[in-house]
C-alpha cells in the first residue's frame, strides 16, 4: 500500500472503499460514461455530480459516497472528458442532455438534483433553464456564470490546455499535473487521487484524458437571460474566482428564493481543499429542500430553508 493511502484521512479511505458501479449510455452518437453510488431507485431525490472543464467524474470519488445515504448518486464524464467519447463540436445544451441521460441510465428515479462545479455549474444552470421541469433543483459551486471559466481563460492565453503532451512515464505525467487556476492548498490524498485518475496510457507514454477542443464549445448565454425554472443553491468559494461584482450580478439570475452561501478558506477547487465543508453544505441544501418538499411552499418561512440568506458553511 502506498504512503498516499496510508496517510489518507479515514473518511477519504472509507469513501474510496464504498461500493461503486460503472456504466455508460449513448447520447446523440457519443458514449457517455458514469459512476454511481447508493441504491438505484432510492426514495430520496437522486444527485448528478458534474465536473468542471478538463476534469472528470473521479474528482467526486471522495464526495459522492458521503451524499449517497438513502439516495442514488451519479457522476458522469461529459463528452470530451474522462472516459467518455469526444465530439467534433461541444455545446452546453448538449452536455445538459448528457446529464439527464446519465441520470436515467444511472438508476435515478424521478427528478434529480444537479450539483456542478465551475464549468459543470454552468451546465447545471443551463439545464435549469432548458429542462427545469425535469429537475428537483441545481447546486452550483464557484461557477462564473456569464463569464469565462479559468480553464477557458488559460486556454485563450495559451497558458494551458494546448495540444496534449505525451510523457514517457506515469510518474512524469503526475509530476506535471497542475490545477487551473493554480491551487496549492488541498488534502494531499485527494489531490494525488485526482491527478492519478486524470491520465491514461497512450502510444509513447501517458497523457491527459480531456479533449482540448472542448474549449471550442457553443455557449448558451441567450438561455441565461431569464430566471431558472427550478430552485437554485449557490456556493461561493471564499478564495475562489468569483468577484464581489460578479456575485452581485449572479444573485439577480437565481431568483429571490435561492440559497446562497460561502465556504470559508476554500479555493476554487472546493472538493480538493475543503471537501468536508462542501459535503456539509450540500447536505444542508438537501435537508432544506426536503423540508420544502413536505410542506406547501406558502407555509415554509424563508429563513427556515435559508432562502435569501448568505451563510458561511462550517464543517
Amino acid at each position: 500500500m502506498s504512503n498516499v493511502v496510508e496517510d489518507a484521512p479515514g473518511w477519504f479511505t472509507r469513501a474510496l472503499e464504498a461500493p461503486v458501479e460503472t456504466g455508460s449510455v449513448e447520447v446523440e452518437g457519443a458514449v457517455v460514461h458514469f459512476r454511481a453510488w447508493g441504491s438505484a431507485g432510492s426514495a430520496g431525490p437522486g444527485i448528478v455530480l458534474i465536473h468542471g472543464g478538463a476534469a472528470h467524474s473521479r474528482w467526486w470519488d471522495h464526495i459522492a459516497p458521503q451524499l449517497a445515504d438513502g439516495r442514488r448518486v451519479v457522476a458522469l464524464d461529459l463528452t470530451g472528458h474522462g472516459d467518455s467519447d469526444t465530439r467534433d463540436a461541444y455545446a452546453m445544451s448538449q452536455w445538459a442532455r448528457e446529464v439527464l441521460a446519465a441520470a436515467e441510465a444511472g438508476g435515478i428515479d424521478g427528478k434529480p438534483i444537479l450539483v456542478g462545479h465551475s464549468m459543470g455549474g454552468i451546465v447545471s444552470f443551463v439545464a435549469s433553464h432548458l429542462h427545469g421541469e425535469l429537475l428537483d433543483g441545481v447546486v452550483i459551486i464557484d461557477s462564473p456564470l456569464k463569464a469565462r471559466t479559468p480553464e477557458e481563460e488559460a486556454a485563450r492565453r495559451q497558458n494551458a490546455f494546448g495540444p496534449k503532451k505525451v510523457y514517457p512515464s506515469r510518474e512524469d505525467a503526475m509530476g506535471r499535473f497542475r490545477f487551473v487556476p493554480p491551487q496549492d492548498s488541498g488534502v494531499p490524498a485527494v489531490r494525488d487521487h485526482v491527478a492519478a485518475t486524470s491520465m491514461e496510457e497512450v502510444d509513447g507514454g501517458w497523457s491527459w484524458k480531456f479533449d482540448p477542443n472542448f474549449f471550442l464549445r457553443v455557449g448558451a448565454e441567450d438561455v441565461l437571460s431569464s430566471e431558472p425554472r427550478c430552485r437554485v443553491a449557490y456556493f461561493r468559494a471564499e478564495n475562489g474566482i468569483v468577484s464581489d461584482r460578479l456575485m452581485e450580478h449572479m444573485r439577480g439570475l437565481f431568483g429571490p428564493e435561492a440559497i446562497v452561501a460561502e465556504i470559508p478558506e476554500a479555493g476554487h477547487h472546493v472538493m480538493i481543499d475543503q471537501p468536508l465543508q462542501l459535503v456539509t453544505g450540500v447536505r444542508t441544501v438537501l435537508s432544506a429542500w426536503a423540508v420544502a418538499n413536505q410542506v406547501p411552499a406558502q407555509q415554509v418561512p424563508v429563513n427556515q430553508v435559508a432562502g435569501n440568506a448568505e451563510e458561511r458553511v462550517e464543517a
